[in-house]
């Protein structure tokens, strides 16, 4: 078995509390987001080209939520050397193993890692590209408006946001369907009925999903004027949107 399989909700809970991106899931987070995420490695290279079309010199380039860095790394090999990154994460434990990610990658260009809240505002400055991946569903829905107009406000004028998110069908009479084939396709990447259970009671209150069509109001609503879906799998899709 390998060393960093996730197996965070393996063994029985009494009762599972709310999910934490901990020193335990910031260990086996890599693991866990590629057998849990359809197409996951896909989505970091579709993210990569996208920011790599729109990145512009004397410009910053800005991850949101980066997590562990993967999509650091990925854009890395797209993006112009010179334009700097900016990773920002609310978990110190992610921000550590993104730190040692990218110094084994020997990454030259600038990087900044900056623990913060999204929940609490972020400060945005001369953004051509910035990703939320998996991360705004994250944000209590009553500070996502507040998140995605700081955003903008920071963007350069065609500046791009990149938008990966869980999301829920237009027609709940889909949602039962879309999930009983997410589900199985976590099966099928070796998780147990006790895992998915368990991971799903610990999400409940943390992970809240939009409608596709409430991220598009969310993104136009704040100023964004283009907004285009580049990727959909039953409840997962990613929309980019220019300033």
């Amino acid at each position: 078995m390998p060393e960093n399989m996730d197996q965070v909700f393996k063994e029985t809970i009494a009762k599972p509390s709310d999910f934490k991106f901990n020193s335990k899931v910031a260990g086996v987070f890599d693991d866990m987001v590629n057998r849990s995420v359809p197409y996951y490695g896909e989505m970091q290279r579709m993210i990569g080209e996208l920011a790599a079309t729109h990145a512009l010199p004397d410009s910053n380039v800005y991850d949101l939520g980066c997590s562990t860095g993967s999509t650091l790394i990925r854009m890395n090999e797209n993006v112009q050397e010179d334009i700097p990154f900016i990773g920002i994460d609310n978990s110190s434990d992610m921000l550590e193993k993104c730190r040692k990610k990218l110094n084994d990658m020997g990454i030259r260009r600038p990087v900044k890692l900056e623990i913060a809240d999204l929940d609490n505002g972020v400060t945005i400055n001369n953004a051509s590209v910035a990703v939320l991946c998996l991360t705004l569903q994250f944000v209590r829905p009553i500070n996502r408006e507040r998140l995605i107009k700081a955003i903008y406000s920071g963007m350069v004028d065609k500046g791009a946001l990149i938008l990966v998110e869980k999301i829920l069908a237009e027609d709940s009479s889909f949602n039962r369907d879309f999930i009983r084939y997410y589900y199985d396709y976590k099966r099928r990447n070796d998780y147990s009925e006790m895992e998915i259970s368990q991971k799903r009671e610990a999400l409940e209150n943390v992970l809240i999903p939009y409608k596709l069509s409430e991220n598009i109001t969310l993104l136009r609503n704040a100023g964004f004027s283009h907004c285009e879906v580049f990727f959909k799998w039953y409840n997962f899709s990613g929309l980019i949107a220019i300033k």
